[in-house]
Parts: C-alpha cells; sequence; structure tokens
C-alpha cells in the first residue's frame, strides 16, 4: 500500500472518530457473512459502528487521542467498536453479544475508557456497572427518599389518630 493510500485511509479513520473518547476492540473473524450481517443490524439498531481496520492504520489515525491506549499492545486482528448511550451500556453490548452461541467467534479484546487501556476481562467488569440511565434512576431515588419517608411518617401519625377517632365516632353512633 502506497503512502499517499495510507494517508488517505488515516485522514478518513481521524475524521470517522473525531469525537469519540471511549471504545472497545473486539475480533470478529471467523464470523460467517450472513452472521455479520446479523451482527452489524443488530449494533446499528443500538447506534453502535462496527469498524475492522489494519492496527497500524488505526494507531496511526489515534495518535494524539484518547483512542490512542487502546492499540498500544494491540496484536492479532481487531475490529473497533464505539458508539452507544456510554461505555457502560457499549460494553454490556458487546459481552451480551460475546456470550450468545449464535456469535462464538466474537470476542472482546479489550479497549479504552477515559483514556486508559482496558483488558477484556476490565471490559467484562464495566458491563456489570450500572448504566446512565440506571445510575440516574439511582440518583433521583435516593433524592426523593428522604421526602417520601419525612411524609409517609407525618402523614400516618395523622392517619393513625382519624382512623381512631372515627372508630370511637362509629362506636358512640352504634350505642345510641
Amino acid at each position: 500500500m502506497s503512502k499517499f493510500v495510507k494517508d488517505l485511509i488515516t485522514k478518513d479513520l481521524r475524521n470517522r472518530l473525531a469525537g469519540v473518547d471511549d471504545a472497545l476492540l473486539v475480533d470478529v473473524i471467523g464470523l460467517e457473512n450472513n452472521k455479520n450481517v446479523a451482527l452489524r443490524q443488530r449494533l446499528r439498531k443500538k447506534n453502535i459502528h462496527l469498524l475492522v481496520v489494519k492496527n497500524s492504520l488505526a494507531r496511526r489515525a489515534t495518535e494524539g487521542t484518547r483512542l490512542a491506549p487502546a492499540f498500544d499492545s494491540a496484536g492479532g486482528t481487531l475490529a473497533l467498536i464505539w458508539g452507544g448511550e456510554d461505555i457502560i451500556s457499549l460494553a454490556k453490548e458487546v459481552i451480551s453479544i460475546a456470550e450468545n452461541k449464535e456469535y462464538e467467534k466474537f470476542t472482546p479484546k479489550g479497549g479504552v475508557m477515559d483514556g486508559q487501556p482496558l483488558a477484556a476481562e476490565q471490559v467484562k467488569a464495566v458491563s456489570k456497572w450500572p448504566s446512565r440511565q440506571e445510575q440516574l434512576s439511582i440518583l433521583s431515588g435516593q433524592i426523593l427518599s428522604p421526602g417520601a419517608k419525612l411524609s409517609s411518617q407525618l402523614l400516618g401519625a395523622g392517619a393513625t389518630l382519624a382512623s381512631q377517632i372515627k372508630k370511637k365516632s362509629e362506636g358512640e353512633e352504634a350505642s345510641e
């Protein structure tokens, strides 16, 4: 491949990866064509991108970016995968695909998160973290919990008193 062609591919990769801070590396070599197409469609529905690229060209394209550490120790055939809501949802999707028997040749190899390289085991650990939506729901529950508890405690005593008064008045009406 000529230097001119390499430069063109590198520029294209830089443009595609502009603004991408977190990505994962996977191995998709060995997947049958139909399964590869089905995999890409599944990822596309979740706004996740998959790109098979030569490691040396990816290293050149990501030099000086937050994705560079992913390719420092990368070897063999790899595909770059990025997108989704956040790195956690991306890791969850990658692990669910890897555990699916239909895509047995699909394996996570590592990645980069916040400029730090990830190993394959760390990708699995990240997939067990709560996603952004789950974190927001936990946070809102923690914010609303003290108010709800206080409200129930204030209303609980008043409700108990009101029911006792009602029973007492019903008892007096029944005796008359």
